[in-house]
C-alpha cells in the first residue's frame, strides 16, 4: 500500500512538472521561440546563470509570475530551473513580454483556483 501511494506521489508529480513545463513552452511559442522552447527549458546540473545581476530580476519575475499568474499550480513550489529560464529569457530581452504573455493566457483567477480551460485559450 505505501508503494502504491509511493507511485502515486511520483506519478502526479510528474503530471504536474509536464504541466508546468507546458504552460512555459505554449507562452515561448507564441512569442515567438517555436525552434527555441525546447532549448530555453532545457536545464540542467550545468546550467549557469548568464549574468550575476539578472539573478534578482529573475526572482522578481519569477515570484511575480507565481503571485499573479496561474502559470504554477497553486500547490506548486517554485523551482529553481524556472530561474535559469527567466534568466535566459533577461538575457533574450524577451521576459517582461512573457510575463505579459502569462498574465493574458494564466490570469490569477479572483477564486486563486485554476481555470477550467486550464488556459490553453489563446491570446487576445
Amino acid at each position: 500500500q505505501e508503494w502504491q501511494k509511493l507511485n502515486y506521489d511520483i506519478y502526479t508529480l510528474r503530471q504536474t512538472r509536464k504541466e508546468v513545463r507546458s504552460r512555459w513552452k505554449h507562452i515561448l511559442e507564441d512569442l515567438g521561440f517555436q525552434k527555441e522552447a525546447d532549448s530555453l527549458l532545457s536545464v540542467t546540473k550545468l546550467s549557469i546563470i548568464s549574468d550575476s545581476q539578472n539573478m534578482s530580476k529573475a526572482r522578481d519575475i519569477l515570484l511575480k509570475l507565481s503571485e499573479e499568474t496561474n502559470i504554477f499550480p497553486t500547490s506548486w513550489e517554485l523551482s529553481e530551473r524556472y530561474l535559469f529560464v527567466v534568466d535566459r529569457l533577461i538575457a533574450l530581452d524577451a521576459a517582461d513580454e512573457f510575463f505579459k504573455m502569462a498574465s493574458v493566457v494564466y490570469p490569477k483567477s479572483p477564486a486563486g483556483g485554476e481555470r477550467a480551460d486550464d488556459g490553453q485559450k489563446a491570446p487576445q
